[in-house]
C-alpha cells in the first residue's frame, strides 16, 4: 500500500512539473510568487485576527467577480491579479489561506503580501498587526524547504529560476515615517539608507532559495493620495512625503544595479511608479480618468475623513477615478500600471520591462 502511495505520489508531481515546464503560449513563467503590502495583498490579512487592516467587508470587491471582497483593497481586481493574467497564470494564492502547505498548493506560485506591511517590523498602532517583508520572506523559505523536500533540489531550483518574483513594499514605511513625532527619530537619508539595506539582504535570502528573476516597484506619489491631500487646505500634494519617496526610489534603484553585478544570475525589472501615477495626475484624461484627488469610496472631504466602510458612499463612476480609497487606486488605475509594468518604455521600466525579464 505504501508502494502504491509513493508511486502516485510521484506521478502526480511529475505531471505538475512537466506542465510547469512545458509551458504553453499563454503561459510565460511557470509560477508567481508576490511580496508586499495592500497594493497586491489578495487575502492574506483576512487571517489575521489581531489586525483591522482589512478589506473583506463592502464596498470592496464592487467589481471583483460576484461583487464580492476578498481581502483585495479594490473595487476589483488589483496589480497581483493583472500581473497574473498577463503570464497567463491563476492569482497567486494567500499564503495564509492554503490549509495544507504542500508542493502541490505552491507549484504555480504564492502570495505572501499583506496590508499594512513594510520592509521594517513594525506593528502599526492604528491597523495592528500585518506581515513585514522579513515574515514574507521567511514564509517563502519555508516554501523553498517543501518544493525542494518533495520535487528535489534539482527540479526546485529549475521551477524557481523560471519563475517570477514580484515585490510591491515601501509605501508604509515612509508613511511610517512621516507620521512619527519622534524628535530623535534618524534623518530622511539615514532612514532611507536602512530601508534600502534592510531590503537589499531581503532580495539576498530569496536569491539564495531560489530567486532569480525580480521585478521590484519604486513607491508612487504617496503624498498625493487623498489621505494625504484633505489635509492641506488646498488640497495639493504633501511635497514633504513625496521628496522622502523621491529619495528613497533613487536609492533602491541604485541598489539594484549594485546586486545585479555582485550576485550572477539575477535578472529584474525596476518600475518607476512614481512618474506613471505622476503623469497620470498631471494628463488624466490620457488614461480615461476625470478624478485624480477625490477617493471613491469613503466619508466627508475628498471621501478621505473616513475610510471605505460599509456606511460609506461610492462613486458610480469608478472608471474614471484613480483612486478607489484613502490610499489606493481603483481596478482601473491598477490596469494602467501593470499594462505599462509589462510593456512599458525604459522610461518607466528598466533595465527592461516585465515581458523581457520573463523570457530571458
Amino acid at each position: 500500500m505504501a508502494t502504491k502511495t509513493f508511486l502516485l505520489s510521484f506521478f502526480f508531481f511529475s505531471i505538475l512539473l512537466t506542465l510547469s515546464f512545458n509551458l504553453s503560449t499563454a503561459q510565460l513563467v511557470p509560477a508567481v510568487f508576490v511580496f508586499g503590502d495592500s497594493l497586491v495583498d489578495v487575502g492574506n490579512n483576512n487571517h489575521l485576527p489581531v489586525s483591522i487592516a482589512k478589506a473583506n467587508f463592502p464596498h470592496n470587491g464592487i467589481d471583483f467577480p460576484n461583487k464580492k471582497a476578498t481581502g483585495r483593497f479594490s473595487n476589483g481586481k488589483n496589480a497581483a491579479d493583472f500581473i497574473a493574467e498577463k503570464v497567463g497564470l491563476p492569482t497567486s494564492p494567500p499564503y495564509l489561506s492554503l490549509s495544507s502547505k504542500n508542493a502541490s498548493a505552491f507549484i504555480t506560485g504564492v502570495s505572501f503580501a499583506s496590508g499594512g506591511a513594510g520592509i521594517f517590523n513594525a506593528k502599526d498602532k492604528v491597523l495592528g498587526q500585518s506581515l513585514p517583508l522579513t515574515q514574507q520572506v521567511g514564509d517563502y523559505e519555508s516554501v523553498y524547504g517543501v518544493l525542494v523536500q518533495k520535487l528535489g533540489s534539482s527540479a526546485a531550483q529549475k521551477l524557481l529560476s523560471k519563475s517570477l518574483f514580484a515585490i510591491v513594499v515601501g509605501s508604509n514605511d515612509i508613511f511610517g515615517y512621516s507620521n512619527s513625532s519622534d524628535h530623535n527619530k534618524s534623518t530622511p537619508q539615514e532612514y532611507v539608507d536602512l530601508m534600502i539595506l534592510t531590503f537589499k539582504q531581503l532580495i539576498k535570502r530569496i536569491y539564495a532559495h531560489g530567486g532569480r528573476k525580480f521585478f521590484v516597484s519604486g513607491v508612487g506619489p504617496i503624498g498625493c493620495t487623498p489621505s494625504r491631500r484633505v489635509k492641506i487646505r488646498s488640497e495639493a500634494c504633501n511635497e514633504e512625503i513625496n521628496s522622502i519617496v523621491v529619495m528613497y526610489n533613487q536609492r533602491l534603484k541604485s541598489m539594484l544595479q549594485e546586486l545585479n553585478s555582485e550576485i550572477n544570475g539575477v535578472s529584474y525589472s525596476y518600475f518607476d511608479t512614481y512618474a506613471v501615477m505622476e503623469n497620470i495626475i498631471q494628463k488624466p484624461a490620457t488614461y480615461g480618468f476625470t478624478e485624480v484627488k477625490a477617493a471613491c469610496c469613503g466619508i466627508g472631504k475628498l471621501k478621505a475623513k473616513v475610510p471605505c466602510l460599509p456606511i460609506a458612499t461610492y462613486c458610480s463612476n469608478r472608471k474614471e477615478h484613480v483612486f478607489w480609497d484613502l490610499f489606493h487606486p481603483t481596478e482601473a488605475a491598477a490596469r494602467v500600471l501593470v499594462d505599462t509594468i509589462f510593456d512599458g518604455p525604459s522610461q518607466y521600466t528598466s533595465p527592461m520591462n516585465v515581458r523581457q525579464l520573463v523570457t530571458i
